[in-house]
């Protein structure tokens, strides 16, 4: 017998557990998803600045179909469609005017007094209710995605189910210390996802160990090319920026110039002390195979027990050449038999699993639809393969409609040789500005004028 799921509540959905989300019946989802993406247009249309001005602009009052919400759904960029003088003057008023169109929490009532840094600005929102992070792409600048409070709980289901089905470990009930090769916190939105979800999953604080203890600094990011910048003009006085953050600066390049000697020194550690243990690795792979290359090379594996699990992403981004057999490498010196892996963006909390027939599953509170190169949605059937565009059905302080700028292949019919019945993802997902030799454009559906419009609309003074 099936799961019941109320079409008016999408963030409950998180909370079954994956094996139940995974068996609904395809006919039964496409239903379900369609009721919640009417309801949940219905409550944000008119609550959210931005999605307001977006559909009235495409002439979009009701959904009727999935492909209604083509037109509705943000260019992924519109996140940092922010004038950057904001960041550089640290305007905090403009920029939480500017964010303040993208949520439905009324952020005209978060004190501003006395704030210095970006950092500080997050944490001010974090009081408020906010979890506000950031992310940052090749040009440097934030993408902030104004989560709140009210996400907070199928956020964190969601991210344990999602693990589980990577892994097959449920950290709900099994705690395994866990390493992860970066930095302790920070609101970049990964590092707040380790800091939020991770250290629970390892059992406490205690058993969650990182490369560095320090945290990433927003501001650091944020104005890190403006700083290079200003350095290679020997001109860095003239920012006007805090002592201290200039120092955390000169730390972290530092770091980055060390990183390889200390992920070497900082495994070969826990690899001693944790031998004959379960554990679980996290991190990106370009730093995973960093560390079995250079322990390969010295005829060194780990010896971890039985169940240990590796869960990464981010490809081999950051690491040029890599073999062919990277994966295998990784798998050999950590002396795993399968390396959990998960798709999605930070817009986006339903993030789908790798299964083990090499699918990207997405859970139905993520609805996929595919766009063609003249913005049109591409058929429901069969495999597609076009630009990504995922909504998002758990939010409710933002929009969760967003058009990506990745080319994917989504396979829609019949279950997946591993059991699960959901759309599914290839793994040969590529960045469209790769694709296209340079900046990523996106032919919008409906009215380009209209969306020129928005995106002005959102960019413009509060």
């Amino acid at each position: 017998m099936g799961i019941s799921l109320l079409p008016d509540n999408p963030a409950a959905w998180a909370c079954r557990s994956w094996e139940e989300l995974m068996a609904i019946p395809r006919e039964e989802r496409e239903k379900l998803q369609l009721e919640a993406a009417k309801i949940q247009f219905h409550r944000l249309r008119d609550r959210i600045p931005a999605l307001k001005k977006l559909a009235d602009r495409q002439g979009v009052g009701t959904i009727d179909k999935i492909e209604d919400l083509l037109p509705v759904s943000f260019d992924h960029r519109v996140l940092k469609n922010y004038p950057i003088q904001i960041i550089e003057n640290r305007d905090f008023a403009k920029l939480t005017g500017w964010l303040d169109k993208l949520t439905a929490h009324d952020l005209s009532k978060v004190d501003l007094t006395g704030l210095r840094t970006i950092e500080e600005w997050l944490g001010r929102l974090e009081a408020y209710g906010m979890l506000v992070t950031y992310s940052s792409g090749t040009t440097g600048k934030l993408s902030f995605v104004p989560r709140s409070r009210d996400e907070f709980g199928p956020w964190k289901f969601h991210f344990f189910n999602v693990n589980y089905a990577a892994s097959g470990v449920d950290a709900w009930t099994t705690k395994l210390p866990t390493f992860f090769p970066g930095y302790r916190g920070g609101y970049q939105t990964m590092l707040k996802m380790m800091s939020l979800f991770n250290v629970e999953m390892a059992g406490g604080e205690e058993h969650y160990h990182t490369l560095y203890d320090t945290h990433i600094p927003a501001d650091l990011m944020a104005l890190s090319g403006r700083m290079q910048a200003a350095e290679d003009k020997g001109d860095v006085a003239a920012l006007g920026l805090d002592p201290a953050l200039l120092e955390q600066r000169q730390q972290m390049l530092a770091q980055g110039r060390a990183k390889d000697s200390d992920l070497d020194a900082w495994f070969a550690s826990l690899i001693q002390e944790y031998k004959g243990q379960r554990v679980k690795i996290g991190g990106t792979f370009a730093d995973m195979f960093r560390v079995a290359r250079a322990g390969l090379e010295r005829g060194v594996k780990c010896e971890f027990a039985p169940g240990s699990i590796i869960s990464g992403g981010g490809g081999m981004k950051g690491y040029k050449d890599a073999p062919d057999d990277w994966e295998e490498q990784i798998m050999q010196f950590f002396g795993v038999d399968f390396m959990g892996n998960q798709y999605g963006f930070s817009e986006c909390i339903g993030n789908a699993p790798l299964c083990r027939a090499g699918f990207f599953h997405l859970p139905p509170y993520s609805v996929p639809l595919l766009m063609g190169a003249e913005g049109e949605a591409l058929p429901r059937e069969g495999a597609q393969k076009g630009r990504l565009v995922l909504v998002d059905l758990i939010p409710q302080s933002y929009w969760g409609g967003f058009t990506s700028g990745d080319e994917v292949t989504v396979h829609y019919d019949g279950k997946c040789d591993c059991g699960w019945d959901s759309p599914r993802v290839a793994k040969s997902i590529r960045r469209f500005g790769e694709n296209e030799g340079g900046e990523d454009k996106i032919t919008c559906a409906g009215s380009q004028q209209a969306y020129n419009e928005f995106m002005e609309f959102v960019a413009g003074e509060a």
